[in-house]
């Protein structure tokens, strides 16, 4: 056996390069980013049947919290993903002894969640990034079957558990 056949692979990414794209090591980039995303959610809710000007307060709330959130996540001196420091800020500012909430539970309720996470989560299943398709390369065949069996495993389960409940 060779030495070369032992040595360890090479990784798939530098992790100090991974840390550099991180939303909340690019606030500027994300910022902008983040509102379009909220403008073709804002223009995704007035298809929906929402009046434009209603939503507007609620979109610019949610906004805040997401950016609010990634500077925690960037300032804060231990790592917690930015989703979940986004998710405690919204949290904590809809409780009912937060300063305001019922200003901005009114606010949030003329936004339709479904008619804006409808568009983002298509994107997110649609993007790719070159790291993932260096990931398929490495991994091959193997990764579609196991992908189609997690998949329909996960509809018939979910199918199952639907028609007994309901």
């Amino acid at each position: 056996m060779k030495p070369s056949d032992t040595a360890a692979p090479e990784p798939l990414f530098d992790t100090d390069q991974l840390q550099e794209l991180r939303p909340e090591n690019q606030l500027g980039k994300t910022a902008l980013l983040l509102g379009m995303v909220c403008l073709a959610a804002w223009i995704a809710n007035m298809v929906n049947g929402s009046p434009l000007h209603q939503a507007l307060p609620g979109m610019i709330i949610l906004y805040v919290m997401v950016m609010i959130g990634l500077v925690i996540g960037r300032l804060s001196p231990f790592y917690l993903p930015s989703v979940a420091w986004v998710s405690l800020i919204s949290i904590l500012m809809t409780l009912p002894f937060f300063p305001g909430n019922a200003w901005i539970v009114e606010r949030l309720s003329h936004v339709d969640f479904l008619a804006v996470v409808t568009p983002v989560l298509a994107y997110a299943g649609l993007a790719l990034t070159g790291r993932e398709f260096q990931m398929f390369r490495q991994t091959g065949w193997k990764l579609v079957i196991i992908s189609l069996l997690v998949f329909t495993g996960t509809f018939v389960g979910s199918a199952v558990i639907a028609h007994l409940i309901l």
